[in-house]
């Protein structure tokens, strides 16, 4: 299938660009507050949580909190303050609202906060009494009183760099949370440098420059193909922006970046302005199209980009990626089709739970072979998600990694969701498992480094673990080389954590030299 530029590109931007260019109408309050009465949930534990809250010193039930760590992991979670004002079914979860938690570690006692995200929409919301905002990703079905708001959620991930915590969702500019408060500051855009509608919620830090590398897919508006690449130095400020557009529009949710290159994945999980005119999913697999890998050099021109083909696959996050100057390597959880179910199929297919397993996969571009192909090896035979890698590494080769899987071959247990956490020596392809119990599901792990000076891989692995039996969350900490050992310790949040994405730990000393 071939796509070419189209002249209704720029007319479809200025039609879905409204919601972040117009001026916002203030909101009034109701005569009297709608009632609010949300719709059961199959599982009590997923149903909102809606509490902002503040314990100081966790309960330790299992082992000792290393006293060394000092610092503070963040993590973004989603929540809801008000019953949705459209059907959404399984993908409403995309489109809850964004909650910042952090657990502050300091000379073995850890405290926990949480705080939602003040976004405009949000806001708009909170003075109405009430949801105002349509389907995911759709602002064509907005209730009239918010033309004018930004739609983003901010409920995806919460990142540090240059003194600043960025709370993200692909749909919107960061904003800006203050670290300690958690109170929420306001939509940040470099000083005016920062030009387009959306980011994306997985930058990359390079390890040996300190620079942020980041993008927005979707860039001028719901749609559209245009994607903007920057990226910022050390301080803070954006040095390098470059615009191009995707050989189709579609969710690109990570990309890879390498000491050399930065690489676009354009996985057809492909959306269209007809489907949001009907009120239908902006984004649906397609089961006929193939995967694009865009190719621009660090601080390259996107008219440049070299696009490498691929058959149809699905893959989202990203473990980890590098080049030796001639290849390409990315690593990710590849499958035959769309992983997420509520997404539905162009043509009307039905989903196939078999064909939708991701495996840690590595995708190889020969930057001087002939064709513009790529090839793909598996790295591991057991189904996983949400990768993460020891981020001193990022961007460079790397050895271990770690993931989520929601099953293991040969084990049986009970319930869904992700359910262990592994580990992969990528020398030996050897896994490592921590399996929490039954009725037990995991968030996704973050690795955190032992000390200054530790070896790749070695330090911590925390995971958020909920205890579905007990209507309770807790914050596990694991040795990062023994998972499959006793923990190092266990902490109990005496309220459930609302589902979650992304976080990342943040040293004390980070955090110090922040603006």
């Amino acid at each position: 299938m071939t796509h070419e530029s189209r002249p209704e590109d720029d007319l479809l931007a200025e039609r879905l660009t409204w919601s972040r260019t117009s001026p916002a109408r203030p909101i009034p309050a109701p005569d009297v507050w709608p009632l609010i009465r949300f719709p059961s949930t199959p599982d009590p534990f997923d149903a909102p949580m809606r509490v902002e809250a503040d314990i100081v010193g966790i309960e330790c039930i299992q082992g000792e909190v290393p006293a060394h760590l000092d610092g503070t992991y963040f993590k973004a979670v989603c929540d809801r303050q008000y019953p949705k004002a459209v059907p959404e079914g399984p993908l409403g979860a995309f489109n809850d609202d964004g909650m910042a938690i952090s657990f502050r570690f300091h000379k073995g006692r850890v405290d926990y906060k949480s705080r939602f995200i003040r976004t405009p929409r949000f806001e708009a919301e909170r003075a109405a009494g009430r949801s105002l905002f349509g389907y995911y990703r759709n602002p064509l079905h907005d209730d009239p009183l918010v033309e004018g708001v930004v739609r983003g959620i901010a409920n995806t991930n919460l990142v540090y760099h240059a003194g600043k915590l960025y709370a993200s969702k692909e749909d919107a500019p960061p904003i800006i949370i203050d670290p300690e408060t958690l109170e929420t500051i306001g939509h940040y855009d470099f000083g005016g440098a920062f030009t387009s509608q959306t980011a994306t919620a997985h930058p990359k830090i390079d390890p040996r420059t300190g620079e942020l590398v980041f993008f927005g897919y979707a860039a001028k508006g719901e749609t559209t193909r245009d994607i903007a690449y920057y990226e910022a130095d050390a301080n803070g400020d954006i040095v390098h922006e470059t615009w191009f557009k995707a050989p189709y529009s579609c969710m690109i949710h990570d990309f890879a970046v390498t000491q050399n290159y930065v690489v676009f994945p354009v996985i057809p999980l492909r959306s269209e302005l007809a489907w949001l005119e009907a009120g239908e999913s902006t984004f649906q697999w397609d089961p006929q199209e193939k995967v694009h890998l865009g190719v621009i050099p660090r601080k390259g021109r996107g008219d440049k980009a070299v696009w490498y083909e691929g058959p149809n696959r699905f893959a989202s996050h990203i473990m980890g990626a590098y080049d030796d100057g001639r290849r390409i390597y990315i690593d990710t959880p590849v499958s035959h089709s769309s992983y997420f179910p509520w997404f539905p199929i162009v043509g009307n297919g039905e989903h196939d739970p078999e064909r939708s397993k991701g495996y840690l996969s590595r995708w190889t571009i020969d930057l001087a072979g002939e064709g513009r192909s790529f090839t793909e090896t598996r790295l591991s035979n057991v189904p996983s998600e949400f990768p993460r890698m020891d981020d001193r590494y990022e961007t460079l080769t790397y050895q271990w990694g770690l993931m989520g899987l929601t099953e293991r071959p040969g084990h049986d247990a009970p319930g869904r969701g992700f359910r262990w956490v592994a580990t992969i020596d990528h020398r030996t392809g050897a896994h490592r498992l921590y399996y929490p119990g039954d009725r037990a599901t995991v968030g996704e792990p973050i690795f955190v480094q032992g000390d200054e000076n530790a070896p790749e891989g070695h330090g911590y692995v925390f995971v958020i673990v909920s205890r579905r039996d007990l209507m309770h969350s807790e914050l596990v900490i694991l040795d990062a080389q023994d998972v499959d050992g006793e923990p190092v310790c266990t902490l109990k949040i005496p309220l459930r954590i609302p589902r979650g994405l992304h976080g990342n730990w943040v040293t004390a000393e980070e955090l110090a030299r922040r603006d």
